[in-house]
């Protein structure tokens, strides 16, 4: 009792931001349809993401400084009601059959700027309202409700879309906004944290002690890099994977094999939830994806059933959260709270500003040089007994040098993170990671 008590702020926080990213999800998937409909280019609605992405990448530094200069559940409120003010210009233009693919792009390059100015924000605010001993437990259900967001988000808007149109997609988006608004406006107390000093602080500077902080503490920089090569090799795999079910199998199969890694998610988030701290998470990280990109990798490259695919999803995925959660405690109980929002905004710009390039550098190699590799060498029996035969064979073999690298990557930083053992009681709560090393 005593317990889902002292977690009952976060219960709320928790379950309301996380109805809201849903309703914001659907929009944004709602829009996708619409874009492509208007416009049948896959470039033009790809770029929807990228004028997403690109604000969370460049600005996240500077984001996270903001977020600690300034009082965390006024920033989270603020960015809450421009991002909704954007979703309500949106429904405008539609309803007067004004709305254009440029408003589309602006439109999302102005949530996703308020989206990297909120998260750092959203990420103290959960450490101040979740008691230590609970990090493991709140990250996991953390973890557990994105995935149920990537899984619903494109079912229900698509559905929702098709039945009622874009202006219902968008009306629920504004009534899961609100719901969360009212709940962090009126029964969120965030304690204050305060700053020892007593003048204002420039931007820039506060972005530069997150990095100082992150060169002063090696362990959280060296898991921070390490997960910005998984990401890498990750975002590449996102590139490949249509190349090589798609040819052989159709758009439903895809369909069918990327959920699975949704539903992976969602029973990792839950292992994670429930499995015993480890006696050294740093460890517990680089082995998870050790067996995620060791497996699933190689699994796609030389099996051509679906049944396998989804089988390599699976495996791929369902150890992510538990490393995700992992992460997060080592992050929360390393950082000191007055620092977090700088920091956390320096390890969002630090560990997916590969995620662009991943995608960009697994589409290059299919297109350009896997897929030609295999059309020349289509005589190869044994390159055809390995990967196949035919369009999808050159994104089998790039599976392959996929499985390769992320093995690689995991060895190799392994001996270095090897060096540092993470333990939650290892130092007086405050101090964790200051000198976590073997």
């Amino acid at each position: 009792m005593e317990k889902t008590k002292s977690l009952k702020q976060f219960y709320i926080l928790w379950s309301t931001q996380s109805l809201s990213h849903l309703g914001s999800a659907m929009t944004s998937f709602a829009l996708t349809l619409w874009l492509y409909d208007k416009t049948g280019s896959a470039l033009s609605t790809a770029a929807l993401r990228i004028c997403t992405y690109a604000p969370y990448v460049v600005m996240s530094i500077f984001a996270g400084a903001l977020s600690d200069k300034y009082d965390k559940k006024k920033t989270m409120l603020v960015c809450d009601v421009l991002a909704a003010l954007t979703t309500v210009l949106v429904f405008v233009l539609y309803k007067t059959d004004a709305l254009s693919m440029w408003h589309l792009y602006a439109v999302n390059a102005v949530s996703g700027l308020m989206n990297t100015v909120q998260q750092p924000a959203s990420e103290v605010a959960n450490t101040l309202v979740v008691p230590k001993e609970h990090y493991q437990k709140t990250s996991a259900l953390q973890s557990l409700s994105g995935s149920l967001v990537a899984i619903g988000s494109p079912l229900l808007a698509a559905a929702m879309y098709g039945l009622a149109g874009l202006d219902a997609v968008i009306a629920v988006d504004l009534a899961t906004f609100a719901a969360a608004f009212l709940a962090l406006l009126l029964f969120i107390r965030l304690p204050a944290v305060g700053r020892k000093t007593g003048k204002e602080e420039k931007v820039l500077k506060l972005a530069r002690e997150g990095l100082r902080f992150l060169k002063e503490h090696r362990l959280v920089l060296d898991v921070i890099l390490f997960m910005s090569g998984v990401n890498l090799v990750a975002s590449a795999f996102d590139a490949v994977l249509p190349a090589l079910v798609i040819p052989r199998y159709g758009d439903s199969v895809l369909g069918i094999v990327t959920s699975c890694s949704g539903i992976a998610m969602v029973l990792g988030s839950l292992l994670a939830t429930v499995m015993p701290k480890p006696r050294n998470r740093v460890r517990v990280i680089y082995l998870t994806m050790l067996f995620s990109l060791g497996t699933e990798n190689f699994l796609l490259a030389f099996s051509r059933s679906p049944v396998l695919w989804c089988a390599g999803q699976i495996i791929g995925w369902i150890l992510v959260p538990v490393m995700s959660a992992n992460q997060n405690v080592i992050m929360r109980s390393s950082i000191p709270v007055e620092l977090q929002g700088r920091v956390y905004a320096c390890r969002n710009t630090m560990q997916f500003f590969t995620i662009p390039i991943g995608l960009a550098l697994g589409g290059f190699m299919v297109d350009n040089v896997c897929e030609p590799f295999m059309s020349v060498n289509s005589s190869n029996s044994f390159l055809a007994m390995l990967f196949g035969s035919g369009k999808g064979s050159g994104a089998a073999l790039m599976m392959f040098v996929l499985g390769v690298a992320g093995t690689v990557l995991c060895l190799g930083m392994g001996r270095r993170l090897k060096r540092y053992r993470y333990t939650d009681d290892m130092l007086p709560e405050g101090q964790q990671g200051e000198s976590a090393c073997r």
